[in-house]
C-alpha cells in the first residue's frame, strides 16, 4: 500500500524527490534479500593469479625458506584455489605445511597457526607496498649516496646489528638446479627490471621481519658424510652438474645453477693424496701434481710446452710460455704500441679472460699489476685450479648470458689471448659485458694467432658500433700473434654521433652495477658524468692509489678511519698474536669486505686478498677497485665460484650475524668454508659471542683445531685451523 501511494504521488509535478526515494528503498531491499541468501560463514572459493603477496607466518623458531622458489611449482600453485574458512583454520594450517614441504624439497618448515583474516589482509597490503617499492629502480648515483656511511667496519658498537633492507637481486626463480640451462634463453625481462643489486641502506617503506633466536641451534648435533658426486674431489656445487638420469653429456652448467638445498656434505681429498702446497714464491715455478690432478691434464701437458710433469711436481719453465718470444717481450710490445699503457702505474687492476698460461699474471705481478684470472666453466682441464695452486687471483664463472659478478667500470684493462670467444655472437652481448665492466678510457687487449676474415669483419663492425677506438693493430713476427688494442670512450659525446644507434643506450634507470643473477643486456651503459658517480675520473697511479680516496665518496673520513682501524688490528693482532705462520699464507679471502681496509693493511705483504661484498650489504665494491684491489659480489647462502682447497686463510668479520635472516641453513656456510679452505688453512672469525660459541662446536665436529678464542663485551674472535686429514 505504501509503495502504491508513493507511485501515485510520483505522478504529481512535485514527485521527483519521491521517485528517487523509492528507487533507493528498492535498492536497499534488494541488497537485504541478497545478503540473506548468501552465507558469510560458509567457505568461499577464489581464484588467484599469484601467491607473491601472501605473507608466511613467522614464529620465533621458524626457519625461512629461500626467497625464490621453483617457478614450475609456483605456476602449478597459481592454478589451485585458496580456501579461506575461519572454522577450518586447523585444516588449512596442515595444508600449508604440506605445501611448504613440497616446495622446499628436503627441508621442511615449522609453521605457526594462522592469525585472523584481518591481520592477514594488513600483511598483504604491507607486502604489496614493499614489492612496489622494490620494483622501483634508482640511479647509480642515488644508490651510492645512500650507501655511503651505511656499513660499519667491525669497530661497531657491541650488540648493534646492521639494518638490512629487502634483499633484491636478479636471481631467477627457476634456479633450482634442474634444466635451468634451457630456461636461461627465455629470461623474463619484466622480472629482470624489478631486480637490482641494491644496498642494505636503501629506503623502503616496509620493514623486514627479523627471526628471533640464535643463528645456530645450540642443541644441534652434527654428523658429516663425504660428498658422492661426479666431480669427486673437485666438486663446485653451483657450477657442476650433479642431477639428472642416465649419462649426462656435460659436466658443467652453461650458467650458475645451485642445488635446491645447500650441500651439507664434505668434499673428499684427492685419491692420490693431498700434500702441503708449495709455498710462495716457489709455487710460481712448481706445484704438487697430486693437488691438481685431473683426468684430462696429462693429455693437455703433452700438447703444451709451458708446463711439464717432473716427478711429483707440475713445473712451469721460465723460458717456455704460450707467448712465443716470451711473456716479457709480449708486455713490452704492448707498451710500445700504446705508450699510455704503463704497467704498475696507471694500469693496476687487469682482468684476464680464460686461464691458460699463468705467465701473463705472473709477469704482471712483478710489475705491481694485480691480475684477476677468469676461469671459464668449459675449462674441463681445470687450469683455473692450477692457477690458484700457483698463488694467482682466480675465480671460476660461466660466461654465457648473465653478467659477471663485478660492478661497472672498474677494470683498467681486460686481456684476452687465444680465448676462443665469439664476441660478435648473440647480438654482441659478451663484448657489451666487457664494455660494462671496463673503466672509461680503459683498454681491451685482444691477441689471436689465426685471423678469421669473417670474424675479423664482424668484430670490426661490433667495436665500431660501441665506439671503441682502435689504438694499435700489429702482427708480432716474433710472437706470431696479431695484437689489437681498443680503448673505451671517456664520455657520452661520441655515442650521440653514431649514425645507427645500435646497440641503443641503456635506460636511465638501468643499474649498471646490478650483477647478481642479472642477464646481460644488448645496450650501452652511458659513461658516468656526475661527480657523485664512480668512474668519472681515472684513479691515481699505484701505489698512491691505495691511500687516495675517490672524490665521489661523501664520507672520506669514515674510509680513512676504517683503513687505520684495520691496519692496527692486522699489525697488533693478526700478524703476531694468533700463531699463524704467514710464510705459508698466500691466497686470502675476506668473506665480508667493506671498504677493503683488511686487504689494504696486507698490501705490503706477499699475499693477495679476494674481497667479497655480500649482495645484501651496501655496495662498496667500486671503492675497493678504485683503491687498486679486487673483489666480487656474492650471496653466502650459496656456494662460491671456486675450486675446493683454494684459499690459505678465510677472514669473516660479523658475517654470520648478518646472514641470520637470509640463509635457510647457516651451518652450510661453515661447510662451504671447509670446502674452499686448504687443509692446514686458517679461519679468523670476528662476531658476537652468542654466535661464536655454537660455531666453535660446529668447527670441532669438522675436526678443526681451535687455536684461539677471545671475548670482550659480548664480542669475540675465533681463530681455527683446518686439519690436514679428512675423517
Amino acid at each position: 500500500m505504501a509503495i502504491a501511494r508513493l507511485a501515485r504521488q510520483a505522478k504529481r509535478p512535485h514527485g521527483f524527490c519521491v521517485k528517487m526515494t523509492a528507487v533507493a528503498i528498492m535498492g536497499f531491499c534488494f541488497i537485504f534479500v541478497w545478503s540473506m541468501f548468501s552465507s558469510s560463514s560458509t567457505s568461499a572459493t577464489t581464484q588467484r593469479e599469484s601467491f607473491d603477496d601472501i605473507a608466511e607466518p613467522v614464529a620465533g623458531n621458524t626457519r625461512v625458506s629461500r626467497p625464490h622458489t621453483r617457478s614450475r611449482e609456483r605456476e602449478r600453485e597459481t592454478h589451485e584455489p585458496v580456501r579461506v574458512d575461519e572454522k577450518q583454520n586447523g585444516e588449512s594450517d596442515l595444508e600449508l605445511k604440506k605445501d611448504e614441504k613440497k616446495i622446499n624439497g628436503s627441508v621442511s618448515l615449522v609453521v605457526t597457526e594462522h592469525e585472523s583474516r584481518r591481520k592477514d589482509k594488513k600483511e598483504e597490503a604491507s607486502l604489496q607496498r614493499k614489492e612496489k617499492d622494490d620494483g622501483t629502480k634508482r640511479l647509480p648515483n642515488e644508490r651510492e649516496k645512500d650507501n655511503q656511511g651505511q656499513e660499519d667496519s667491525g669497530d661497531e658498537e657491541p650488540g648493534k646489528e646492521e639494518e638490512e633492507g629487502e634483499v633484491v637481486d636478479g636471481k631467477e626463480e627457476a634456479n633450482d638446479g634442474e634444466n635451468t640451462d634451457d630456461l636461461i634463453q627465455n629470461v623474463d625481462q619484466e622480472s629482470v627490471e624489478k631486480v637490482e643489486h641494491e644496498s642494505a641502506g636503501s629506503k623502503s617503506t616496509g620493514k623486514k621481519r627479523k627471526i628471533k633466536g640464535p643463528v645456530f641451534d645450540p642443541n644441534a648435533h652434527y654428523s658429516w658424510r663425504l660428498c658422492s658426486t661426479r666431480s669427486k674431489h673437485n666438486y663446485m656445487p653451483c657450477i657442476d652438474i650433479e642431477s639428472g638420469n642416465g649419462r649426462l653429456q656435460s659436466y658443467r652448467h652453461t650458467e650458475r645453477s645451485c642445488p635446491k638445498a645447500p650441500p651439507m656434505c664434505l668434499v673428499p681429498l684427492p685419491h692420490e693424496g693431498y700434500g702441503t702446497p708449495v709455498h710462495w714464491p716457489e709455487s710460481k715455478l712448481k706445484v704438487l701434481y697430486s693437488n691438481v690432478a685431473h683426468p684430462k691434464l696429462a693429455a693437455f701437458i703433452k700438447k703444451n710446452s709451458w708446463l711439464a710433469q717432473s716427478g711429483e711436481y707440475l713445473t712451469f719453465p721460465q723460458n717456455q710460455t704460450e707467448f712465443k718470444g716470451g711473456v716479457q717481450h709480449y708486455l713490452d710490445s704492448i707498451e710500445e704500441m700504446v705508450p699510455d699503457i704503463e704497467w704498475g702505474k696507471n694500469i693496476r687492476v687487469v682482468l684476464d679472460i680464460g686461464c691458460t698460461d699463468s705467465s701473463f699474471a705472473a709477469a704482471l705481478l712483478d710489475k705491481e699489476v694485480l691480475t684477476l684470472s677468469l676461469g671459464l666453466k668449459d675449462d674441463l682441464v681445470d687450469l683455473a685450479q692450477v692457477t690458484l695452486e700457483r698463488g694467482f687471483p682466480t675465480i671460476v664463472s660461466p660466461f654465457w648470458s648473465r653478467r659477471l659478478h663485478f660492478p661497472s667500470g672498474v677494470f683498467d684493462a681486460i686481456h684476452c689471448s687465444g680465448c676462443s670467444i665469439h664476441w660478435h655472437s648473440n647480438g654482441g652481448k659478451l663484448l657489451l659485458e666487457m664494455n660494462r665492466i671496463l673503466r672509461p678510457s680503459g683498454y681491451f687487449i685482444l691477441s689471436t694467432k689465426h685471423d678469421n676474415i669473417e670474424e675479423e669483419e664482424a668484430m670490426t663492425s661490433l667495436t665500431a658500433s660501441v665506439c671503441w677506438n682502435v689504438l694499435a693493430h700489429k702482427t708480432d713476427e716474433v710472437g706470431e700473434v696479431g695484437v689489437k688494442i681498443y680503448q673505451k670512450p671517456e664520455s657520452n659525446d661520441i655515442y650521440e654521433l653514431r649514425r645507427h644507434k645500435n646497440p641503443p643506450l641503456c635506460k636511465e634507470n638501468e643499474n649498471p652495477d646490478a650483477a647478481w643473477y642479472v642477464p646481460m643486456k644488448t645496450c650501452l651503459h652511458p659513461v658516468p658524468s656526475a661527480i657523485e658517480q664512480h668512474g668519472t675520473e681515472w684513479p691515481e697511479e699505484w701505489p698512491k692509489r691505495l691511500e687516495t680516496y675517490p672524490d665521489w665518496m661523501n664520507n672520506k673520513e669514515k674510509l680513512i678511519a676504517d683503513t687505520s682501524h684495520w691496519k692496527a688490528i692486522v699489525e697488533k693482532s693478526y700478524l703476531t698474536g694468533m700463531g699463524i705462520d704467514w710464510s705459508n699464507i698466500r691466497n686470502i679471502m675476506d668473506m665480508k669486505a667493506i671498504n677493503g681496509g683488511f686487504a689494504a693493511a696486507l698490501a705490503q705483504h706477499k699475499v693477495w686478498v679476494m674481497n667479497v661484498v655480500p649482495v645484501h650489504a651496501p655496495d662498496t665494491l667500486p671503492i675497493i677497485y678504485d683503491r687498486g684491489l679486487i673483489g666480487v659480489y656474492h650471496d653466502w647462502c650459496e656456494s662460491f665460484g671456486t675450486y675446493p682447497r683454494s684459499y690459505d686463510l678465510l677472514h669473516a668479520d660479523h658475517l654470520f650475524s648478518r646472514l641470520k635472516n637470509r640463509c635457510k641453513q647457516p651451518a652450510s656456510i661453515v661447510v662451504e668454508m671447509d670446502r674452499i679452505l686448504r687443509p692446514g688453512g686458517w679461519a679468523v672469525i670476528r662476531d658476537k659471542v652468542e654466535i661464536l660459541d655454537p660455531l666453535e662446536g660446529i668447527l670441532r665436529s669438522l675436526h678443526w683445531e681451535i687455536r684461539m678464542t677471545y671475548a670482550q663485551d659480548k664480542e669475540g674472535i675465533l681463530c681455527a685451523q683446518k686439519n690436514t686429514w679428512r675423517p
